[in-house]
């Protein structure tokens, strides 16, 4: 099993800090050993990175952390610095030196650098990207660092969005960076339905290094996946893929009680390798993070919030859910109502503006 993380790295609303800490506090046993700070809707991580975090923010970065230590969790950082690779001078330097001082005064375990969601159809992507890597290593020497590639995925999408990619950016990157430093990677695509060791070990040929897996489930951003829950258990990642592996890292769904569900399950895809019944592990996991009526009841309608989703379920099937919702005084169930009244949509404006 390969060290296995928490992502926070959607779009949307973020979690709120009593969410944060305790799905740190619930996966913790199971054997979840990091967690990456990355909300998009966080932009002193993104497009205002160059703008200090306030105090106040600052004091609840520090008290999360604090939760994570308490709970052998390592905690790390996602900072994003918006299109720093245009134009790499000396008071883009001085800004984001001041960023890392302020990170850095957390006690940071990780510091992922992504340069993800930017235009990157540039001839010389990987040499600048690599130079503001070993850069930022210079200033956090006590840190893990993490790299994200813009071009993070085989998926062509990628080159539809932010521009078709520098011929060998990958073997560039991968030869570019310091061993030390680790590199993600989503898979074939960029919510990948299989992830296998085959594919992994030809990235790892082009990065020179086993591949930090970014995995995008349960994740439910965006226009289209937000009106869908994703609960169902893992499948498509076989236990070999783990020695293939540098840490395998999920990011999570909007509705943080919820992602422990499948988040359990991942756990037991590893340890079980080639027993692992995908709905028995989805079955036991439910019962733990919703105890047993609740958990029958997801399952009953898993169908109607998985695949049927917003647009699929009837009006009648979304009443007679949220009479028995209200039956159990649960933060998952408010989740779900949450999500039925629409508070978890996410529109296309919010792609481009987080």
């Amino acid at each position: 099993m390969p060290p296995l993380g928490i992502i926070e790295g959607f779009f949307g609303r973020p979690y709120s800090w009593e969410e944060r800490a305790e799905m740190v506090r619930a996966l913790a046993p199971a054997g979840y050993g990091f967690y990456l700070y990355a909300p998009k809707a966080d932009a002193f991580l993104r497009k205002r990175w160059r703008e200090p975090y306030a105090e106040a923010d600052l004091r609840r970065l520090a008290d999360f952390a604090a939760v994570c230590r308490d709970v052998g969790v390592r905690f790390g950082v996602g900072l994003s610095p918006y299109e720093l690779y245009r134009d790499f001078d000396q008071a883009s330097k001085a800004a984001l030196a001041a960023k890392l001082d302020q990170l850095a005064s957390l006690g940071l375990d990780d510091l992922g650098v992504f340069f993800d969601d930017m235009r990157g159809d540039l001839p010389d992507l990987a040499a600048s990207q690599v130079e503001i890597v070993h850069w930022i290593a210079g200033r956090v020497p006590d840190a893990r660092l993490i790299a994200c590639p813009s071009y993070y995925s085989d998926d062509g999408v990628l080159d539809r969005v932010f521009g078709q990619r520098p011929a060998n950016y990958l073997d560039d990157l991968g030869a570019g960076l310091d061993p030390a430093i680790d590199v993600m990677w989503t898979g074939e695509e960029v919510c990948s339905l299989q992830i296998m060791p085959a594919h992994l070990e030809r990235v790892a040929g082009q990065l020179r290094r086993k591949p930090f897996l970014w995995d995008n489930y349960p994740v439910n951003d965006g226009p289209r996946m937000s009106r869908f829950l994703h609960l169902r258990a893992f499948t498509g990642r076989p236990a070999e893929i783990g020695g293939h592996l540098a840490a395998h890292a999920i990011n999570t769904a909007s509705q943080a009680v919820l992602s422990r569900i499948p988040a359990l399950t991942l756990v037991d895809s590893y340890r079980d390798g080639a027993a692992y019944a995908y709905a028995a592990s989805f079955r036991r996991a439910a019962r733990q993070v919703l105890g047993d009526d609740f958990a029958a009841l997801i399952e009953r309608n898993l169908l109607a919030l998985q695949d049927s989703g917003l647009d699929g379920m009837s009006d009648d099937l979304k009443r007679k859910l949220r009479e028995r919702l209200a039956e159990h005084d649960h933060p998952a169930a408010r989740e779900i109502e949450a999500w039925l009244d629409g508070a978890y949509a996410i529109g296309a404006d919010e792609l481009q503006t987080q």
